[in-house]
């Protein structure tokens, strides 16, 4: 399995419970391709953006490290787009040492 870097953006305007159920939603699908959740980054949360997206100008902001396979990426990928909950979203590949 190789280490992955996730950082995604949620509306501002979401509940406590939207926002958990998306988080609960990608860890579920991390663990459904057998991959590992190691952590979350602490400070990020609630920041406002450089320029608004959707006419949003905060957004909620999560960094995550997890380990799994490039399935596991696709299918992270494909339910995020889909999603209305999120702004934006991007997962690098860590380098291994």
């Amino acid at each position: 399995m190789r280490t992955y870097e996730m950082l995604f953006l949620l509306k501002p305007d979401l509940s406590e419970e939207a926002i958990a159920e998306s988080k609960d939603r990608l860890r579920n699908i991390i663990a459904g391709f057998g991959g590992e959740f190691v952590n979350e980054a602490e400070g990020w949360g609630r920041k406002r953006l450089a320029y608004a997206i959707e006419d949003y100008h905060e957004g909620i902001y999560s960094l995550w490290y997890f380990k799994g396979q490039p399935e596991t990426v696709s299918e992270l990928d494909r339910v995020i787009k889909i999603s209305d909950n999120f702004l934006r979203h991007i997962i690098i590949r860590q380098d291994e040492n």
